[in-house]
């Protein structure tokens, strides 16, 4: 893959930090930030494609037989999940 040269910023404390993690890892300083904006790239692409599948793909609720799905109200009804938590009636 062909390479492009880019000029960076950092402040002192982040050039130190990626100074130090690059070389305990014997990399250059422009590998290193390189691989970790690569890393950072896969990563971020991986979980859009893994969000787009769960959104794309169909609600599957599993229900005992004779369970009902809740309604919208029971299922926000906080007293009464407070009461499920603490065990009282």
């Amino acid at each position: 893959m062909p390479v492009k040269n880019v000029t960076i910023t950092l402040d002192e404390e982040t050039a130190a930090w990626a100074r130090v993690h690059a070389a305990e890892q014997d990399m250059s300083l422009s590998r290193f930030v390189g691989e970790m904006l690569r890393r950072q790239m896969r990563e971020s692409r991986e979980y859009q494609e893994a969000m787009q599948r769960f959104l794309s793909s169909k609600l599957v609720i599993h229900l005992q037989p004779g369970e009902r799905v809740p309604t919208r109200e029971e299922i926000h009804d906080r007293a009464a999940l407070r009461k499920q938590r603490t065990g009282t009636s």
